[in-house]
């Protein structure tokens, strides 16, 4: 076959080859007989005819030998997408977590975001014993490699009655470590307050290692010169990729 057809082509044509090429049944039953007339004497008579092989069933033989290639290589193909560790078991802790409430954050100040609630909604998930919806914190229950989302929807409607915005009046939106998001690594996203919408939605995601016992949190830090609010509704969540 041409290079066109793929390589899934290619193996079921191969199949089929080696399939039609086995042993002629005729040759190998004529041989099968001469050795029985020879060894009857000593063995007995020969057993009962087997069954009768006709083309349905060679047909349905070579379809359950095509399923299995077709599997095999689908399962080739998928599994170096996959993050290591995560495929097909069981993921302990997970969560998705939206806040309950709108939360005020002033102007040049720094807030860690809590009160936080599961959905009811189907497609939710809370895993695990690690989160805190009251507090909004994650603890690790074990050491490993964590991703981290949160998607906050952001109300600067004071800002937009100011005749120019200055340089620094962003938004940062980060997911800290023990709430030490200068010592520690952290996740970043840094937004401008130019839109003019009067909610735009900020977000962060990324990989952290948490040690057992370490939380992870969700700050905001204000930097412009006016009251910001952070919407209810807005989200968390998190995924234990590994060990």
């Amino acid at each position: 076959p041409s290079q066109a057809s793929g390589p899934e082509l290619s193996d079921a044509h191969m199949t089929w080859l080696n399939f039609v090429r086995r042993p002629d049944d005729s040759a190998l039953r004529k041989r099968c007989g001469s050795r029985d007339k020879k060894q009857r004497d000593l063995f007995g008579p020969p057993g009962p005819p087997g069954a009768e092989v006709t083309l349905e069933t060679l047909l349905r033989e070579f379809q359950e030998l095509l399923k299995e290639a077709t599997e095999h290589r689908f399962s080739g193909l998928l599994d170096p997408l996959l993050p290591q560790g995560v495929g097909l078991r069981l993921v302990g802790e997970a969560f998705h977590c939206r806040l309950q409430g709108p939360r005020r954050v002033d102007k040049r100040t720094l807030v860690e975001l809590h009160g936080f609630q599961a959905p009811a909604a189907q497609g939710a998930f809370l895993r695990g014993s690690g989160l805190s919806l009251a507090s909004g914190r994650f603890t690790a229950p074990a050491s490993g490699i964590f991703q981290f989302s949160a998607s906050l929807h952001v109300d600067h409607s004071e800002l937009q009655g100011k005749a120019r915005l200055r340089a620094r009046d962003v938004v940062r939106v980060l997911i800290c470590i023990e709430s030490l998001c200068q010592r520690h690594m952290s996740l970043e996203a840094v937004s401008g307050l130019e839109s003019n919408s009067r909610v735009f939605t900020a977000q962060v995601q990324g990989l952290l290692q948490l040690q057992a016992g370490q939380y992870a949190s969700v700050f905001v830090d204000n930097g412009s010169g006016a009251v910001l609010t952070i919407q209810a509704g807005s989200s968390f969540s998190g995924l234990l990729l590994g060990t």
